[in-house]
């Protein structure tokens, strides 16, 4: 398997040429890589006008491996080469490394750049990205793997203070300052006549202030440009590293590069609109870094909140009276680490009267608002601290917990909340405080722990009785001022104090049913399945020929081929049974099929708008504005990996992908609207229209405006 690597942009306060300057003292050697052993010029290219450097160099570097795996390797030392090309007019140096040892059994690449910051010609940004893959190695290619991991990893975090020791070493011998590349005579006064130079932008004056209160350069940068001017050339799919320390925390290398690699494939996949940092870094962490599997659960969390609105859910959903009332939970200050603090008085609270009265839709909702408010919570706490806070904790207080609080129903309902929870919400929870557990508690742990993740579960801590007043307590972990007052605390806590539900306010079962189906489950979203051979096609029927049908869907599964048909005559309607020609129903979602099959493309019906080819994790967003009136069939079709034109055998790729798709099923979630073209406040672009977004997630990391406000619009009128 091939490993990968991509860094975050680094950014020196320094100058481009003075970088350079101490770049250029890494060779031939580096006391400050003891692995770097020496290096030889074996080509040098220069310009006439001195503008273009290329050189380049054989680096022998002895690597930190056992004596038994050089032995039977045959080598002590490895030869890498490369390939410096400064370019002084345009202020650039690109740098490409691969190996020249073992080339036919191990394959590495690394490219670096050095380029001047779009917003501040004063300072220097640097990049970084490597792939390592071995072939083979004598059967110790895991082996080799870590070594090379290892080593790498250990030199990208020396990069940064072997320019910032040459920085010094420069300061010390007096050079604090390097001019410019400038044009010999004569190419000034050719260039004078032929090509005027480009005006060079004036540098950001960047106020000491900022500097000593922690700000990024991001922040800096946005504090001093001009509104009214875009910083042009920053580009919003890349971070920083001092972002990422400052926002989001100390990350590894390889935790940093796994963030931008997952952030540049939902770039890549959803057209710019995506969650932002801290929630793709909480999946990340979830899953111990493994992009894949972080990526998967990811992608079905985030058609989940799209399926079911939560990204609105503070804004449009106010919980009911009897919850407001009765459930003894609040938000109340902050933990020492500065996590938002948040109270559940669960021995106090009637779960049965609670699930009696409302239903489990609504408490689990309920529990959803809650947890959105924890994530904006966090947000502010970063500011307010100045440090990343991307968790809370749970102060859970059991006294007058009983074998009530045991019923089934409401024990069902916690383990569905805790699951939904779970899926939807890693990595949040930074600490839970479980006070005063009576005898009865053990029961609950045994019904409830099977459900909840490892990593979560070690957050746990179990007080009995009062232990939790004693030493490694409650004052470990919260201020004495802001202890509840019916923990012995001072501070008077807000949270509700519970209490019975009114039996008068009970519900019937057909009533809750109703209910819960008002609340949560209905959608404006709808979920098909689509089979080899197999399409879903929905109709529409249009009377004014010039209407605007949308479309907004996300491909859950498979690869899909996504079409627009017209016919003047209507198809059959399709038939009912669960197996016929025209309809399969699956537990996934329906199956609908229009389309004679005796209908001829070209004679019956026709092709409006070019297929567009939709791939697994996709999110497509478009229109298309009618041109008759009649009937208009949008299909999801089966996408079928083409066979290699050369031979009538499938490629290797090709199989492996569509052994991806278990039992050529794939599955899409969908919605339509049609809209009278002089209501239409979207995109004209039709199938090659935009994919679309997710709404307040992708808020802070992206520009969505247009895509939410179509999303709210929609979303408006169908609610």
């Amino acid at each position: 398997m091939v490993q990968k690597y991509q860094s975050p942009v680094r950014v020196y306060k320094h100058p481009f040429e003075l970088i350079m300057a101490a770049y250029e003292r890494r060779f031939p050697t580096c006391p400050l890589i003891p692995m770097f052993v020496a290096s030889d010029t074996v080509n040098e290219y220069k310009s006439e006008d001195e503008a273009i450097h290329v050189i380049e160099r054989r680096c022998k570097l002895d690597i930190d491996a056992p004596r038994l795996l050089k032995k039977i390797a045959g080598v002590d030392y490895v030869y890498f080469v490369q390939k410096n090309s400064l370019n002084r007019r345009e202020r650039t140096l690109h740098i490409e490394a691969y190996n020249e040892t073992f080339s036919n059994r191990v394959i590495i690449n690394e490219h670096c750049s050095y380029t001047v910051h779009p917003d501040n010609e004063d300072w220097t940004c640097f990049e970084q990205s490597a792939s390592l893959d071995i072939k083979s190695f004598f059967g110790f290619e895991s082996t080799v793997e870590k070594i090379a991991m290892k080593q790498y990893t250990s030199n990208i975090k020396k990069g940064k203070e072997i320019i910032e020791y040459y920085l010094k070493q420069l300061e010390e011998e007096g050079i604090t300052f390097v001019p410019r590349w400038t044009p010999p005579v004569a190419c000034k006064l050719e260039s004078s006549t032929s090509h005027p130079r480009r005006p060079v932008s004036p540098a950001i004056n960047i106020p000491d202030s900022a500097t000593k209160e922690g700000l990024s350069n991001k922040e800096i940068l946005n504090t001093t440009s001009s509104p009214s001017e875009p910083t042009a050339g920053t580009p919003d799919d890349k971070l920083d590293a001092d972002y990422i320390k400052r926002y989001l925390g100390d990350l590894t290398p390889m935790q940093e590069s796994c963030l931008i690699r997952l952030r540049q494939w939902l770039q890549e996949t959803h057209k710019g609109k995506i969650p932002k940092d801290e929630h793709i870094l909480r999946f990340l962490r979830a899953r111990d870094f493994n992009i894949d599997k972080a990526r998967e659960i990811l992608c079905q969390s985030l058609t989940w909140r799209k399926q079911h609105q939560v990204d609105y859910i503070l804004d449009t959903w106010n919980p009911p009276q009897v919850l407001q009332d009765y459930y003894a939970g609040g938000w109340h200050h902050h933990d020492k680490d500065g996590r938002p603090l948040y109270v559940l008085r669960l021995g106090q609270m009637d779960t049965k009267g609670l699930v009696r009265a409302l239903g489990e839709e609504a408490l689990l909702r309920y529990v959803l608002s809650i947890n959105e408010e924890g994530l904006r919570r966090c947000e502010e706490n970063t500011k307010v601290f100045g440090r990343p806070i991307s968790s809370w904790t749970c102060l859970v207080d059991l006294e007058g917990l009983n074998m009530r609080h045991l019923w089934r129903p409401g024990v069902k309902a916690l383990l569905r909340i805790i699951e939904v929870v779970e899926a939807n919400y890693p990595e949040t929870l930074g600490r839970l405080l479980i006070l005063r557990a009576p005898r009865v508690f053990p029961v609950l742990w045994t019904l409830v722990s099977p459900f909840i993740d490892d990593n979560t579960r070690k957050k746990f801590l179990i007080y009995a009785g009062n232990d939790y007043q004693g030493p490694g307590g409650l004052l470990d972990y919260i201020d004495k001022e802001i202890i509840p007052d019916f923990l012995g605390g001072e501070c008077m806590c807000e949270v509700p104090e519970g209490g019975l539900v009114p039996k008068s306010l009970y519900r019937t079962a057909e009533e809750l049913e109703n209910e819960d189906i008002k609340l949560w489950t209905e959608t404006i979203y709808q979920s098909a399945s689509v089979f080899k051979g197999a399409p879903h096609e929905v109709l529409i029927q249009i009377v004014d020929a010039s209407s605007v049908i949308t479309w907004d869907f996300d491909v859950c599964k498979g690869d899909i081929v996504f079409n627009i048909f017209h016919s003047k005559r209507a198809p059959q309607p399709p038939k009912k049974d669960s197996l016929g020609a025209h309809s399969i129903t699956s537990p996934g979602g329906n199956n609908v099929q229009l389309i004679d099959k005796v209908w001829q493309l070209g004679c019956d019906y026709s092709m409006v708008e070019s297929p567009l080819i939709c791939k697994e994790g996709e999110s497509v967003q478009g229109s298309h504005v009618t041109r008759w009136p009649g009937f208009y069939i949008l299909q999801w079709k089966f996408h079928s990996m083409p066979a290699c034109a050369t031979t009538n055998l499938p490629r290797v790729d090709d199989v492996l992908a569509s052994l991806q798709v278990s039992s050529h099923k794939c599955k899409v979630m969908y919605y339509t609207e049609v809209i009278g073209s002089e209501d239409f406040r979207g995109s004209m672009t039709s199938l090659e229209s935009s994919h679309s977004g997710f709404s307040q997630l992708s808020a802070a990391t992206t520009s969505s405006s247009q895509s939410h406000s179509s999303s709210m619009i929609s979303r408006w009128r169908f609610c």
